[in-house]
C-alpha cells in the first residue's frame, strides 16, 4: 500500500539477462538521488546478487512526505538503451525492467514468530579507537522457513540492532513474496516477455543512463 509518508517498490529484471540486472543498478541509484533531492528517505533490500554484483531485483522503501508521489513516477516498465556492456557484439540495446508497487496492507509477513527465528549475537564495531564497541551487540537474525538472514551492527545497544535486524529480515521476506507474486502475474512465469511487450513509462539511455524526455 502506498501512503504519503511510506512507500514501497519492487524493482525487478523478470528474470532478464546481465544487461537488465546492470540497469536494475541504475535504476536504484536514480530513485535514490531522486529521494534525496526531495528529503525523502531511501532504503532498498537487495536480493542475493550475483558475482556480477548487479541485484535481480530489489525491495525499495521511500519514507517522507512525497513518496507517494515519487512511488507512482516510477511504477510500470522501465526501458534502457544502450549497447551491451558486457557483449560488445551482442546486437540487441534495449532491455526491459518493471517497477511495481508493494501493497503491505492487506499482505502479512510471513510467521515471524520466535519459533521461526533464529537470533545470534556476536562482537561488532569499527577498527578500534575510543568509539570501538567491545560487547556482543551485533545481531544477525536467520529466518527458519526460508534462510533468509539479516544482521545490524549499526547501534550501539543489542536490543536495537535487533530492531533493526528484524525490520530488515521482513524487507527481505517482503522482497521474496512479492518477486513470486510478479511472476504470478504472467500465465506462463514469463514476466520478462511480459515487460517487453509493455509501453514504458520511462526512458533511458547510453551507459550514464540519460533519461530521454
Amino acid at each position: 500500500m502506498t501512503t504519503d509518508s511510506q512507500s514501497r517498490l519492487l524493482v525487478t529484471s523478470g528474470d532478464g539477462p546481465r544487461e537488465c540486472r546492470r540497469a536494475v543498478t541504475h535504476i536504484l541509484r536514480r530513485i535514490q538521488m531522486e529521494a534525496n533531492k526531495a528529503g525523502i528517505r531511501f532504503r532498498a533490500e537487495l536480493a542475493d546478487e550475483t558475482n556480477d554484483k548487479d541485484p535481480s531485483s530489489a525491495l525499495v522503501t521511500l519514507t517522507g512526505a512525497g513518496s507517494g508521489t515519487l512511488s507512482m513516477s516510477w511504477t510500470g516498465t522501465v526501458q534502457w538503451t544502450c549497447k551491451s556492456p558486457f557483449r560488445p557484439h551482442h546486437k540487441r540495446q534495449n532491455w526491459f525492467i518493471g517497477v511495481f508497487a508493494v501493497g503491505t496492507a492487506t499482505r502479512p509477513v510471513p510467521d515471524l514468530e520466535a519459533s521461526a527465528l533464529k537470533t545470534e549475537t556476536f562482537r561488532s564495531g569499527g577498527p578500534g579507537g575510543q568509539h570501538q564497541n567491545t560487547t556482543d551487540s551485533g545481531v544477525r537474525i536467520t529466518h527458519l522457513p526460508t534462510g533468509l538472514t539479516a544482521t545490524s551492527t549499526d547501534e550501539r545497544s543489542q536490543h536495537r540492532n535487533r530492531q533493526v535486524a528484524l525490520e530488515r529480515l521482513k524487507s527481505k521476506l517482503f522482497l521474496k513474496r512479492e518477486e513470486g507474486l510478479a511472476r504470478e502475474k504472467s500465465a506462463q512465469n514469463q514476466l520478462h516477455k511480459q515487460l517487453e511487450r509493455g509501453n514504458p513509462l520511462r526512458v533511458f539511455k547510453g551507459e550514464r543512463f540519460t533519461e530521454l524526455r
